[in-house]
């Protein structure tokens, strides 16, 4: 079986995220749900777990993450996470993994864009206008700045984590995507 990683951010922030889906999410109807750039696979299996109703694709980048997403799938056994998919969010929509356009209720999108080349911002932004259905919803969660500022304390942390990650990886020549999910460090 392969490593359940375990990025400690996902930990402390999954719970605050759900509350937020919970907020926003409230058909009891079966959803089909995108996880784009899911990382460990913990914020997937978490979100699962609390809306049954919804069927999750998690997808990923970086090799180890989708073996990672896969170790939690299998141990958490649970019916609504299927297998996760290679997606390159810098790519057509059409590449990834046979999404039909407005097949999706909902894009979830964590801890991406802050540390990913502008394209693959550009790229989730295009194809989310394409996979979603209509009245879908995207959510997107990162350490975004307010008229040029971060708050509370620990994003200011987590970002400046990230960016340090980001320029090790660029000079190590590694793809700069997902640096923190896979590293399992606590980034405070």
């Amino acid at each position: 079986m392969c490593k359940m990683l375990n990025a400690a951010a996902a930990d402390r922030n999954k719970d605050p995220i759900l509350a937020v889906l919970k907020s926003r999410v409230t058909s009891d109807r079966h959803l089909m749900a995108l996880e784009i750039s899911s990382g460990t696979g913990q914020h997937v299996i978490h979100f699962a777990k609390a809306f049954p109703n919804i069927t999750w694709q998690p997808s990923e980048f970086e090799a180890q993450s989708l073996s990672s997403i896969e170790a939690y799938r299998q141990y958490h056994r649970l019916q609504n996470v299927k297998p996760p998919i290679y997606l390159d969010v810098s790519q057509s929509w059409e590449t990834w993994g046979g999404f039909q356009a407005e097949s999706c209720d909902l894009v979830v999108n964590i801890n991406m864009m802050h540390i990913s080349p502008l394209s693959c911002t550009m790229g989730l932004f295009h194809a989310v206008g394409k996979i979603l259905k209509r009245q879908g919803l995207l959510l997107t969660y990162g350490p975004y700045a307010f008229k040029g500022s971060i708050t509370p304390q620990s994003n200011v942390d987590f970002d400046q984590s990230l960016r340090y990650r980001l320029v090790i990886k660029q000079i190590t020549g590694k793809r700069a995507t997902s640096a923190l999910p896979q590293s399992g460090v606590d980034p405070r």
